[in-house]
Order: structure tokens, then sequence, then C-alpha cells
């Protein structure tokens, strides 16, 4: 099953344990209904920030999304093992996030530690925020972060540290990809 089918189908599956319709969701996560159906539907890969909304909509972390096996301690991810488990264009969803999770299988963590490709996107810079920080370091590109009302560029070895609460948006500044490696804590 594709990762975003794989993601919608969770997401579905826990907002129907909690009886919740749609437009409940939607409305607790602070997203439009159409984008939940979407979700759900495997059309759209959410970016970050509305999978972490979800999540805390839902009483669930992050990684439940994003796991499928637990491993025991401590979790060593190889570089070349590593498996993008929710790029969009597997599954030909509209999304310019590639997420690796660096984590997966450690059942009993409280942050998320992935590897990220950002395409380039034209899309419009929509803010998001949601509890919690997150860490950025940038591997290679540039990264543009919109944050509040600041902008920020950051070049490869560059990092980053904020609080999420704070209206943000991140993506490649320019017409090439960039990878980061990201961590993000949300609180329980």
């Amino acid at each position: 099953m594709p990762a975003t089918n794989l993601i919608g189908t969770r997401v579905s599956t826990f907002r129907e344990r909690l009886g919740l319709s749609p437009e409940e969701l939607a409305r607790n996560a602070g997203m439009e209904a159409s984008l939940l159906s979407a979700i759900e539907a495997g059309k759209v890969y959410p970016p970050l920030g509305i999978m972490i909304r979800l999540a805390r909509a839902l009483g669930q972390r992050l990684g439940t999304f994003l796991d499928d096996q637990t491993s025991p301690d401590p979790l060593i991810v190889r570089r070349q093992d590593r498996q993008e488990e929710t790029a969009a264009h597997k599954s030909g969803s509209s999304g310019h996030y590639h997420y690796y999770s660096l984590g997966k299988g450690k059942t009993d963590r409280h942050m998320e530690p992935l590897f990220v490709v950002i395409e380039p996107s034209a899309e419009e810079k929509k803010l998001s925020s949601h509890e919690g920080e997150e860490l950025v370091i940038v591997v290679s590109g540039r990264v543009e972060l919109l944050y509040g009302r600041e902008k920020h560029e950051l070049l490869p070895g560059d990092s980053i540290y904020y609080n999420s609460i704070v209206p943000h948006y991140l993506g490649a500044a320019d017409e090439a990809p960039a990878e980061i490696y990201a961590v993000i804590y949300t609180p329980c």
C-alpha cells in the first residue's frame, strides 16, 4: 500500500475510533474538511504541520502515522537503509516534501527525527503552527524559513531551532531541491 494511502487510512481509522465525523476532525485540527477528505482518500500528502495537527486532534503522536513495526533499542538507521515512507510521488498525490523517518519502530520516542528532501514548489507558502519545537539542520541546497514576520535563508551546515507554535513555513529557497535533518518535538 502506498505510504500516502497508509497515512490516510490511519487518520481515517483513528477518526472513526473516536466517533468523529470528517468535519469535526477537520475543525479540531484547524483545517478544511475538503483537505482532510483528500488526505484520507490518499489524493494529497499532508505537510508535516498538518500531520502534527491531525495527530494532536486525534490524541496520537506523529509517529503513529509513520510506523509499521517496533525495534529494540538502540535504533540504528543506516543511510543505505533509509526508506521514503511518505513520498507523495509514490501514489501520484500532490506534495513537495519527501520524509524519511529516522525513528521508525521506536514506539516510546518523544521526538520525531526525520531526513527530508524538499522539492521546489511554486505553490503558495502557507504558514502553519503546532505545539512543540523543531530543530532543522541543512544538508544541501538552500532553505527558506518564514517564521512569523521574519524570513531566514539557511545554507548547508546551518541550523535553526525554534518554537513551532509560531506560524512558520519551511521550503526550498530556489529552483533546486534541498535536504535537511529535522527533529520535531511535540508534547503529549
